[in-house]
Parts: structure tokens; sequence; C-alpha cells
């Protein structure tokens, strides 16, 4: 069913060749008065189309004057068609009512995946066609989350090509690496606010994840250069529904999962998401116990604004697991994978909480204002023995950890956005501004750090200590930093196959001295040393994109971005901001009907000076052992090259592939005392990555509704460890004695496969997951005394009921 023809006229008239042509535009709804995006708009007879925008609008420009037939067509549905004039220099409006609702088409979606070049990214904060973004970016969506059983970040990071998966200090949380650099705190979003990554996310309850590639600092700043992840939650919907599930597996996992939405009033609806979870682990001693909630309200005020407020709650308790550590510096082989040596009341509990607001606002047809607010409490209280760095002999003496750590953020960022013409040039707008607010706290404690001695190659050697030290707290730490950025970007169409990405930002942070309070008085007891750091920088984007097939993209860019350092020097100042440059090509290609899309990606990214954790304190002789002490260590160049496959080429079968390889090393070093040999690749980055994964879902057959699936995922070779620096001592004769301190530890590659199988029967499903089929050891390690065997062969399964 369509609907409203009109004609607005305009004040000139576009020119195509020597002929005047005119406009189509429009908006596509359900029938419950939702919009529709990625609908596919054509002019019958003619190459010309468009697809609607998240928010359902569509526009098609360079129309020769004439009636023609417009079509709407969607995946699942009957196609919509209606007569249309075009009369040059004028938009002629018309708009399509599709006869289901918003949950119907949801369903529908389910049967056949779009191209993953036709679904632009809410972390791009404009709804750009990929196609037309010359930039690379993935999304993963709630059936692979759901299809791969995914509960943590990383089960469905692994399905992005070109980011590998490392870990933390006592694996407590996750952390990726792209392009060669670390993904932390700066480059984890939800919901397009900035998150905290100290914890595993939950990620079962997620509706997808974004990741946009390569820099994206023109829009959110001090970000690192390899790519961005953003978290999206599922909203309310304007239906009663849902789905509760049970989910269990090997080593006692046990996790039930409530999902239940509806209509409060005809303008409110509601979404409550909630999951427990315990579990034991392959390694002796380990438990975790995670509960999380999710609220979500959202309200339509009037036809023009949306306003969506989340929440969420996540408790998570789990046991800090060093893994087998380090014996003379090297990975033992001989100890088992589910050895333990941590005490037996270790302890790392977390709580995070999180409220945002969204507000989106229809200026008119062409212009759009959107806020986002959000704000985050995330606190943690870890006490546990730490980096088992054991001798040649395996004899490890037990140091001590306890820390108390809060962090408060508040953002908010204002977003205008729209489409203009300059005569014949189209121009897609994005204007916008993002303020930060962000205070960490971190206490001192009275405590012994020498606990005992034990040996991980021979556990009776020694009598381990069980018993928890007394840590009264002795000192308060609060660091303030804030930050503010304005940006502009323009996505010129200067015809229908060529067009340029232009934009600007600014951006200005400010990391106050740290002041230290007594706990007891709550008084002011000491300053730090350091000053106050004011850091502005100009961050500029350009690319290119020429279409010569309507389905095919070639594109080019650069970018600047300005990333600020967290952390101090061995003097105690705050790090000065590391600039990078970005170059980036590659083509797009939707193929067979859009049912395969093909992409290849090659890039350069130039760090003038990458902060790292500094090998010695101010003396030169002590080494470093606090990770927030850095230093400047030297250019670095990372090169590499992106292969991503995706798509549905017969009904029911869906799958996705790529390859990466990245070869990131330092290209200028002083060559001075602890300084970075040149040329030597950084360590935690693997050369080589690669993930393929393929689900078929029996159609016809008596057996409708059997899915089948099967995962592979490689990681390279890689080097944990330190990089080589240079060693500069003076003799006593006066002489200079130089050489190399080789403190790498190199990892081997591994592959891992799992298979699923499951059965879906009306409002019913069961699914079933083997993974690492063939028990694969091998291992993820943090530095050199982190060192965390894989997960072995196990199983997991889940049994869903939607109503």
């Amino acid at each position: 069913m369509a609907f409203g023809i009109t004609a607005k006229a305009q004040t000139f008239a576009m020119n195509d060749g020597n002929i005047l042509t005119g406009t189509i535009a429009g908006e596509v709804k359900t029938n419950d008065n939702s919009p529709v995006g990625f609908v596919n708009v054509m002019v019958k007879g003619t190459t010309k189309g468009s697809i609607t925008t998240e928010d359902g609008k569509f526009q098609i420009r360079n129309i020769k004057e004439g009636t023609y037939t417009l079509i709407a067509t969607y995946v699942g549905l009957q196609a919509q068609q209606m007569e249309v004039t075009v009369i040059a220099g004028q938009t002629s409006q018309i708009n399509f009512v599709l006869p289901h609702s918003s949950q119907q088409l949801n369903e529908v979606v389910i049967t056949e995946k779009r191209s993953m070049n036709k679904r632009p990214v809410s972390v791009g904060k404009i709804a750009i066609n990929p196609l037309d973004m010359p930039q690379s970016m993935a999304i993963v969506g709630s059936e692979i989350i759901a299809e791969q059983q995914a509960s943590k970040l990383s089960d469905v990071i692994k399905n992005v090509n070109g980011v590998a998966l490392g870990t933390t200090r006592g694996s407590t949380s996750e952390t990726f690496f792209a392009r060669g650099y670390n993904l932390g705190a700066n480059n984890i979003f939800k919901n397009g606010a900035r998150s905290n990554s100290a914890v595993i996310p939950e990620a079962s309850t997620l509706e997808r994840v974004e990741v946009l590639k390569g820099s994206a600092a023109l829009l959110y700043g001090n970000v690192s250069g390899g790519a961005v992840i953003n978290m999206v939650t599922k909203q309310p919907k304007f239906e009663y529904g849902g789905e509760v599930s049970m989910r269990a597996g090997s080593f006692n996992l046990y996790k039930p999962i409530a999902d239940v939405y509806g209509p409060i009033t005809q303008n409110l609806a509601f979404r409550l998401i909630g999951t427990y979870e315990t579990a034991e682990s392959y390694r002796k001693g380990v438990e975790s116990e995670r509960f999380y909630v999710n609220p979500s309200l959202l309200y339509k005020l009037g036809s023009k604004t949306e306003i969506l407020v989340q929440g969420d709650y996540l408790k998570n308790d789990f046991t800090p697991d060093f893994g087998i550590g380090s014996v003379g510096s090297r990975i033992p082989t001989n100890i088992s994978r589910s050895a333990f040596f941590n005490t037996p009341w270790a302890y790392n509990k977390v709580e995070q909480t999180t409220a945002s607001v969204n507000v989106n606002h229809q200026l008119n047809q062409n212009w759009k204002l959107n806020f986002v607010g959000s704000r985050q409490i995330f606190n943690r209280n870890y006490f546990s023995t730490e980096r088992i760095q054991a001798n040649a002999k395996g004899d490890w003496g037990r140091n001590l950890t306890r820390s108390k750590i809060a962090e408060d953020y508040y953002t908010g960022q204002l977003n205008l956005t729209g489409t203009a013409k300059t005569g014949s040039i189209s121009h897609t707008l994005l204007v916008g501004a993002d303020a930060e607010s962000y205070l960490n706290t971190s206490h001192t404690f009275n405590l012994k750090t020498a606990y005992d001695s034990i040996n991980i190659l021979d556990p009776t050697k020694f009598i381990p200590r069980t018993d928890e030290p007394d840590s009264p707290i002795k000192s308060r730490t609060e660091t303030p930093t804030y930050r503010f950025g304005t940006y502009i970007q323009d996505l010129i169409s200067l015809s229908n196959k060529f067009k340029v990405l232009a934009g600007l930002r600014w951006s200005y942070q400010k990391v106050a001295v740290a002041k230290i309070y007594d706990v007891t008085s709550n008084e002011v007891t000491k300053s730090t040393t350091a000053l106050t750091r004011y850091d502005r920088a100009f961050s500029p984007r350009i690319g290119v994109v020429y279409q010569p097939l309507t389905n095919t993209s070639f594109f080019a860019s650069y970018s600047n971005n300005f990333t600020p350092n967290t952390g101090k020097d061995v003097y105690e100042q705050n790090l000065r901001p590391s600039i990078i440059d970005q170059y980036e090509i590659g083509v797009k290609n939707d193929l067979l009907k859009d049912k395969l899309s093909v992409n290849v990606t090659l890039y350069k990214v130039i760090n003038n000076n990458l902060a790292q954790q500094a090998q010695f304190l101010a003396d030169g002789v002590t080494i470093n052992t606090d990770a927030t002490i850095k230093e400047m260590t030297g250019q670095t160049t990372s090169d590499g090259v992106e292969v991503d496959l995706n798509g549905s080429i017969v009904s029911g079968l869906n799958f996705l592939a790529g390859y990466s390889y990245n070869f990131m090393r330092y290209t200028k070093t002083s060559g001075e005392n602890g300084s970075y040999l040149e040329g030597e690749r950084l360590v935690s980055n693997p050369a080589h990555t690669a993930n393929a994964t393929l689900f078929y879902t029996l159609q016809q057959t008596a057996l409708k509704g059997l899915k089948v699936g099967v995962s592979g995922f490689y990681t390279g070779e890689r080097n944990a460890g330190w990089n080589t620096a240079h060693v500069v001592k003076y003799q006593n004769d006066g002489t200079v004695a130089r050489s190399l301190n080789y403190r790498l530890i190199p990892v081997t590659g591994f592959t891992t496969f799992d298979v699923s199988l499951g059965y879906s029967y009306k409002q019913l499903s069961l699914i079933g997951k083997l993974s690492n089929i063939t028990n694969e050891l091998n291992y993820l390690v943090h530095e050199n005394y982190s060192v965390n065997p894989i997960p072995p062969r196990q199983f997991v399964t889940t049994v869903s009921y939607r109503f």
C-alpha cells in the first residue's frame, strides 16, 4: 500500500547533461507507524534507486522528467509499487506503508540477511550507506550472537576479521587488538557512549555489535588508530512478546535468560532483560558469578520525537587467574592446563551501572537532531597474589596486590544530521559536539606484599599459605579528566559515481593534578609533583569514493588523530599525546544480487610516539612493575590487509568469513638506553588471523527447522613479554657497553573449530555447541606473567521459548 504524492517547488533544477531532472523523496513506515530501514526503493525500468535509512527516509536524485513506477521491496514481503510524476526542478514526495507490524518485519528479517554493505552502523553517528563510506566496518547481529550462544564480548568479536583477542592481568577482563593497537576503554562504547572495559561485558542480550575499523577520531576524539567497538542493547517494542531461555554447559555452567517487552500506553513501550550466570572452570579453583539486568523505555513524543531511556546493571564476581605463568621467562609445557596457583580466598568483585538517554527529533524531511547523554559508575574490589614469574627451577615468591578503584563517567553528545544541495551537488552533513567528565578514584593500602613461596613445577616442595592478610586502606587518590570536541563531516556527492567525504574535529582535554586524601580525616595529605596538562588538536579526515557500478565501490582515505595517553611518566608528569596518521584504500562489492559481499582493505598507520609501560624507573636501573608508569617509546608503523566475505547465497544458508594480515613494528627510536629495537614486531599482535562461520537451516524437508553450524577461528604466531630494548652501561674505566635486552616470549599460532546443532519448532528452539572440538592447547599471554590456557573442548546448550 502507498499513499501521498506531492511536489515541492525548488529554486533550481538539476541538469543531467542537457536534460533537466527532478528528485523523488519519501519515507517507508509499517501500519503501526514505525519507520522501516533498509527497504529497497527502485525506479522501474532504470538503474536508479535508493535504500531507506534507519529512520525510513529515502531520496532518488537526477531523474528525468516523466511518469515512472516506483517499487518498494523488503525481504519476505510482496513488493509495493505506485506511479509518480517527476517535474524538472521539483521534488516529488511519495510515502509507502508496509502492511506488517514492526514485530512481524523483525521476524521476517531473521530468515534473510541484508548485505553488510547495505547496513549503516549507528557508531558512525549518521546513516550513510557503507558503500559510500571510505572506511571498513563490520556488524555482528543478534542472529549470530544467538546461534553461537555468545556470552562474552570476545565470543562476538572473534567473528570480526582483523580484531584479535588478548587478555589482561589476572584474566579479569578482555582486551582486543586491531591494526596493531590495543582497544582500551577509549575504544569501547555502549549505545554510542564510552564504556569501561575493565570488566567482561554481558553479550547474550545484545541486539548487535558494530565495529568501525581504522580511525574514528573525527567522531569520538581520543581513540586509538585500530577500531572502535559499539555494543547495541535491545530496545523496547510496541507489541507484547519476549523470550525465556536456559543455558547450561560444561564445568557447571547455568544461565537463565529472560526478555520481556511490550507497550505501556499508545506512545510508551518497555523492555526488561535479565540474566544470571554461575560457573566453575576448567581451571581448578576458578569460579564466576554474574548478574545482569537491562531495563529500557521508549517514548514517542508526537510524530517527530522519540526518547529512549536505557539502563543496565552488572555484578560480576570472578577468581583472579594468572594461568600457569612463566618459568625462566618461557611458557612451561609440562604444567597441566587446569593447574591453579592463586590463593583460595583471592577475589575480583565488580559492579557497573549505566544509564543513558537518547533523543531523536526530526526537524523536517531532511534534518534530524540527536542527543545522547550517559553516566556510568564502575567499582572494582580486588585482592590477589600477583605475577607468576618463576625461576628456572619453578620457585616463585608469591607477592600480594590489593586495589580498590572507582570510575565515574559523564558523557554527552549533540549531533545534527541532514541533506542539502549546492547546485547539482548533494551533501550529507554531520555537525556535532561532545563532552566528557571522568573521575578516577584509587586507594592505597597498608599491606605487606610478600606472602609466601611455592614451586609451580613441584607443588609439594613448599606448604602454601591459605590465610587472608589484613589490608586496611591508607589513602585515596582522585584524578579528574575533562574532554570536549566539535566536529563537522560532509559526504559530497559530485555525481552518482564520485563522492568525497571530508571532515574536521577540534579536541580539547584537561588532565588535572591528582589529589591524595587521608581516608580517616578526608583531608588532602599530599599533592603529586605533576602539573595540570592541557592538550588541544585538530583532526582532519578526507576520503574519495568511486562507484563504477551500483554495487561496487572503490575508496581511498586519510585521517589524522590526536590520542591522549593515560598514566604518568617516571617523573610523575602526565603524558603528552600521540599523533596518528592513517591511510586506507579498498574495494567493496555486493555480488549475486546482494547475496554475497566481498570487501578488501589495505592500510598504513603511523604513530609518531607510542606510549608503553616504562621498563625502568627514574634511576634507570630499577625495573618498573607499575602499569600506570609509562614512557614514550618511539614511532611505530602498522601495515596490513583485511578481506571480508559475508552473505546468504541460498535460502537458509548464512556465512561470514575473513582473513587479515598485520605488521606493526618500531620504525624510529632513539637507539639509546631503554629504547626499543627498530623493525621488530610489537608484542601481542599476531601477523595472521582468520575466521569462518557457516549456519544452514533446512527450509522445506520434513526436518524443516533443523540448524547446523560450523565455525573456525585462527590466531597466528605472536610474541608475548616485552619488545627487545637497547641497554647502555657505563663501565668503571669510562667506556660504554651497549647490548640488547631480549625479553620476547614466542607464542605459536592455533586454530579452533566449533560445531552447532539446533532445532526450532513453532515457538520452541534448542541449540547445542561443541567448541574446540580438537581440544587444541594454546595460550593467551599478558606480558610474561599471566599465561592463560585457552578453553578445552566443552559443550553448551540453550533451550528457548518465544511468546
